[in-house]
């Protein structure tokens, strides 16, 4: 847990997204550069589309923000994810906290 706590959230854009009774069940944050992280759902949400909507909520934040392209360092078992929204690996796989991550890059286009 204090491995998450980096003190940069206040220069972040944020998602929460809430359950139907209004219990947070899954987040993630966007610097203002465009890298994307933190991106956390409760193990009971996963596989219903709680993340793809984090990602989506930034993804369209950037892009009437006018952001050309945002990155994230994945953990190597969420490549195929960021593939789903077109993200491309760039780099060797590198440790963060324990785990294999390799950082992705997504190039932006107005909607």
């Amino acid at each position: 847990p204090e491995l998450e706590w980096d003190g940069q959230d206040a220069g972040c854009r944020h998602v929460l997204v809430l359950s139907h009774q209004g219990a947070a069940i899954g987040c993630g944050r966007m610097f203002a550069s465009g890298h994307i992280g933190r991106i956390a759902v409760l193990p009971k949400w996963r596989g219903q589309k709680v993340g793809t909507a984090i990602v989506e909520a930034m993804l369209d934040y950037a892009r009437m923000h006018g952001y050309v392209e945002v990155d994230v360092d994945a953990q190597t078992q969420a490549v195929p994810f960021y593939h789903g929204f077109d993200f491309i690996e760039e780099g060797a796989v590198f440790m963060d906290a324990g785990l294999p991550h390799v950082k992705m890059r997504l190039k932006l286009f107005p909607r």
